[in-house]
C-alpha cells in the first residue's frame, strides 16, 4: 500500500496592515498554494482588537508606518496576547528599529521591499519557533542579552532592589509578565507592580522605551552617580 501523505493543518495569521497595496501584497503570498511540507497560509485581516480577541490566532503580521513608530502596538501585543507572535514589516536600513522591535517581541522583521518568497520564508521561520531577522542584527542582539547580567548589576548599584532587577533582566529577556510571574513564584499584578516602579525610577513611560534605555546603557548617567528622578 501507498502511505497516506500528511497534510499540513492552515496556518491562520492575522494582518495588521493599513495600505491597501501592502494589504494586496501579502495577500498574494497567501493565495498560492504552498509547497510540499509547508502548511497554507489563511489570512485574517482586522483591527488590533479584532485581531487579539481571536483565540486561536497565533500570529500576527503588524506593519510599522514610519521609523520609530508604532513599536507601542508591540507592548499592547505582548501584554493582551503572550501567546501571539509577530512579524513586523517596516523600514529599511534601520538597524535600531529593528533592534528595538525583536526586543519588544517581534519575531521577525521585514522591510518594505522584500519580495514575496523571503516574506513567506520568514513566516516559516516564526511558525517554527525561531527569529527571523538580518544575522548581523541577531548577533548584535545576542552581544547586548549576553550584557544584561553586567548592565542590571550597574542599575542594581544605584538604585533597584534585588528583586527589581530581576524582573528587569527577564523583561529584557522579552518574557511575558505571566512568565516573569512564574519564574520568580511570585502574581503577575506584582511583576506588574515592579515593572510600573522601574518605568516611574527611569522616566520610561513604556516597555519598549524602558528595554531600549537600559541596552543602550542609558538607564544611569554615570556609575557612582545617583540617577535623577
Amino acid at each position: 500500500m501507498t502511505p497516506m501523505s500528511v497534510v499540513a493543518e492552515p496556518i491562520r495569521i492575522g494582518l495588521l496592515v493599513t495600505e491597501p497595496i501592502r494589504v494586496a501584497g501579502l495577500a498574494s503570498i497567501f493565495d498560492q498554494p504552498p509547497e510540499k511540507g509547508r502548511a497554507q497560509l489563511v489570512s485574517v485581516v482586522g483591527t488590533l482588537p479584532e485581531l487579539l480577541a481571536v483565540e486561536n490566532l497565533k500570529f500576527l503580521v503588524v506593519g510599522l508606518q514610519s521609523s520609530g513608530c508604532g513599536l507601542e502596538v508591540l507592548v499592547t501585543i505582548g501584554r493582551t496576547r503572550p501567546d501571539m507572535r509577530s512579524i513586523v514589516i517596516g523600514p529599511r536600513n534601520d538597524d535600531e528599529l529593528v533592534m528595538k522591535a525583536i526586543m519588544a517581541g517581534a519575531r521577525a522583521y521585514l522591510d518594505l521591499t522584500e519580495d514575496p518568497a523571503v516574506v513567506r520564508s520568514a513566516i516559516d521561520v516564526v511558525t517554527s519557533g525561531s527569529i527571523w531577522a538580518p544575522r548581523r542584527l541577531l548577533s548584535r542582539l545576542i552581544d547586548r542579552i549576553l550584557d544584561i547580567p553586567k548592565v542590571t548589576r550597574r542599575a542594581a548599584s544605584t538604585e533597584l532592589t534585588v528583586r527589581e532587577q530581576q524582573v528587569l533582566e527577564l523583561l529584557l529577556l522579552a518574557h511575558s509578565t505571566r512568565e516573569i510571574a512564574s519564574r520568580l513564584g511570585i502574581e503577575q499584578r506584582t511583576v506588574k507592580a515592579y515593572i510600573a516602579q522601574l518605568m516611574r525610577k527611569t522616566g520610561a513611560d513604556n516597555r519598549v522605551k524602558l528595554s531600549m534605555s537600559v541596552l543602550n546603557h542609558s538607564l544611569f548617567p554615570h556609575d557612582g552617580e545617583p540617577a535623577s528622578n
